[in-house]
């Protein structure tokens, strides 16, 4: 696995928003984009595995409307550097960047959000560092070993070890075909297999999914995901003090909708908010509904 990967040149943003890098405990650079917003709320936005920020592409704009929003890229994803240890890429590391990149912002007091695996990373990070985190929203996650509950059966954490092995016996092989993978034919896959709902959803907001996953490299997101398989922020769930709004679709196969209610179970000050046609893409399906629901959550908190 390579770990010579260089931040990409920074693009040409609008003037609103701020892009740099922060540092990682181990000197990993981390790509970090800022928008200033109206009020005291500030939002940080974390994403799932081989994402970029493609599910933020609304939210992005609609949380601008309500405070300041950060997003940020994962290790050896987006434009942030491959880790400079190629072993620190646990759930753990990555809180420890979130965290990092908290600091890089100043370290004000902030509403953490994640999708997905960002669920792993949010609440991994809130048990580092629980100060100044005044709220949670967590989407289509799960507290922690994913590859165990994916499409309801643990058959990918069964050939996960197998599949690592070999690809570390042929990396120019998988790596040349991981990346000559056509972004249609993997969502043609996605809509195939229901995991896409073309009705909801525009096929431009999902496509940069699919261009970005095949430039990440395939054994960095294998050993990645065999990571997040085995770690669990389960028993962190009864410690967290912030309110914590869940949004969940009752048609993700991914994180299925009953991880998200017995998390909720688990958490002292937590609402559920299922929408019974979501997928895992829940916030590019319902937008309207995601930014009523996280505005309406927050209203109660500021009031609070």
């Amino acid at each position: 696995m390579t770990s010579k990967k260089r931040p990409k040149k920074l693009a040409e943003t609008p003037a609103s928003v701020r892009e740099s890098f922060a540092s990682g405990p181990d000197g990993t650079n981390l790509y970090v984009r800022y928008r200033q917003g109206p009020q005291q709320l500030n939002f940080l936005l974390c994403d799932g595995i081989v994402c970029d920020g493609y599910i933020y592409k609304y939210l992005w704009d609609d949380l601008a409307q309500l405070g300041s929003v950060a997003h940020w890229n994962y290790r050896g994803h987006g434009r942030s550097s491959h880790p400079r240890d190629p072993k620190r890429i646990t759930i753990r590391d990555h809180a420890a960047d979130l965290n990092c990149v908290r600091e890089w912002l100043g370290d004000p007091p902030l509403v953490l959000v994640g999708h997905s695996l960002g669920t792993q990373v949010v609440l991994e990070a809130y048990r580092q560092r629980p100060q100044r985190v005044t709220a949670m929203v967590l989407m289509n996650g799960s507290v922690g070993r994913v590859t165990y509950t994916f499409k309801g059966s643990d058959l990918l954490a069964t050939l996960l070890p197998n599949l690592i092995s070999a690809v570390a016996r042929y990396p120019r092989v998988t790596r040349a075909l991981w990346s000559r993978i056509p972004p249609g034919l993997g969502l043609a896959l996605g809509v195939l297999s229901r995991d896409v709902n073309v009705s909801a959803v525009r096929v431009e907001d999902i496509r940069p999914y699919f261009e970005h996953a095949s430039s990440v490299d395939f054994e960095l997101f294998l050993r990645m995901l065999h990571e997040a398989g085995e770690h669990t922020a389960e028993d962190v769930l009864p410690t967290v003090e912030p309110p914590v709004l869940v949004l969940a679709g009752g048609k993700d196969s991914f994180t299925p909708p009953e991880l998200s209610e017995a998390m909720v179970r688990s958490l002292p000050h937590a609402e559920l908010v299922l929408v019974p046609t979501g997928t895992h893409i829940l916030p590019l399906e319902e937008r309207e509904l995601v930014r009523e629901s996280i505005t309406t959550f927050l209203t109660g908190v500021t009031k609070g």
